[in-house]
């Protein structure tokens, strides 16, 4: 195995075009850590509010983006028990560190990756993780979602939003969710049982009694969805996190507030695969885009337009 792999590095910040296809050192990985051979990464939001330097949470370039990884092991450290060479993990390691996902190889700890759910190819298994923890800790392991229980979900077309309307109905949820017009029908087959179209209705006229809203967009939209919560509802906001007004504003109205941020976890990884794999959970890739081209990636991410994930492959696949 060479020493030198390829992969995507910025050296400082600006629009897609500052992503530079290019060779570097291959990773080597440390006590607990295993040496995943990437076959797919999936693109986020943050990635792009990374690299402009909107969000500089790496510091300064040079830097490797990317966290969502699908791929195989090819070496682990001694002393790792949860997998062997030749097993097909998926996960979103090290965040908010940098992982170096835009790259041939990673490596990182062994427990931020779990085995590749059954039935989804690379791309599909690399759109997963980060959307998908993020919904399951927002509305599980924060939110406690109940069965019966009602819950919004904003752009629910997009990454996070296909999957929370998902992991909602799974668990027994009434889903309210606000899309396009464009994404009604696909968010319709998700499951939700009522859509609001966002550019003809404002949502917090005609969305009440809501045990749980999951905000992804912030700013008035998070803001206006704290009426559409009953007393005692909780509002999880994964943009508008560390918004103070927000929060005392929606405690002050007699709700709940939680800002959440995703982190690895295994066991959430786990979860998921188990929806995945009784048929309750998909994941919705639009584009599937080479390494090389991650500039073309990085705009239509940016754009907002994308209906599910954008993933990248280091090859052909």
């Amino acid at each position: 195995m060479s020493d030198r792999m390829r992969a995507v590095v910025q050296r400082s910040f600006g629009g897609p075009e500052v992503l530079e296809y290019t060779e570097v050192e291959r990773p080597v990985p440390l006590p607990t850590e295993v040496l995943v051979q990437v076959r797919a990464i999936g693109v986020n939001p943050v990635d792009g509010f990374i690299r402009s330097g909107a969000f500089p949470m790496l510091g300064e370039p040079p830097f490797i983006l990317g966290w969502d990884v699908a791929g195989v092991v090819v070496a682990l450290e001694p002393g790792v028990t949860r997998f062997a060479v030749g097993d097909e993990v998926y996960g979103m390691p090290m965040f908010p560190r940098q992982a170096g996902g835009y790259a041939e190889y990673v490596a990182a700890p062994s427990r931020h990756f779990a085995r590749k759910p059954k039935g989804l190819d690379d791309a599909e298994a690399a759109a997963l993780p980060l959307v998908g923890l993020t919904a399951w800790q927002s509305l599980v392991d924060t939110g406690g979602l109940q069965d019966g229980q009602r819950v919004l979900v904003h752009a629910a077309g997009g990454g996070v939003g296909h999957v929370a309307v998902q992991i909602a109905k799974a668990l027994g949820a009434h889903v309210t969710a606000t899309a396009s017009a464009a994404k009604s029908e696909f968010v319709r087959g998700l499951g939700a049982d009522e859509i609001v179209d966002y550019r003809a209705r404002d949502f917090a006229e005609v969305v009440n009694d809501m045990d749980i809203v999951l905000d992804t967009v912030g700013g008035d939209t998070a803001f206006r969805s704290i009426q559409t919560l009953r007393p005692g509802g909780l509002l999880v906001t994964v943009a508008d996190r560390r918004n103070m007004e927000l929060a005392a504003r929606t405690e002050a109205a007699g709700r709940r507030f939680a800002g959440l941020t995703v982190e690895p976890d295994h066991s959430g990884l786990e979860a998921l695969t188990r929806l995945v794999e009784t048929g309750r959970l998909r994941v919705h890739v639009s584009h599937r885009i080479p390494l090389a081209e991650a500039a073309k990636a990085h705009a239509l991410v940016d754009e907002g337009r994308s209906t599910g994930k954008v993933v990248l492959t280091p090859d052909d696949r």
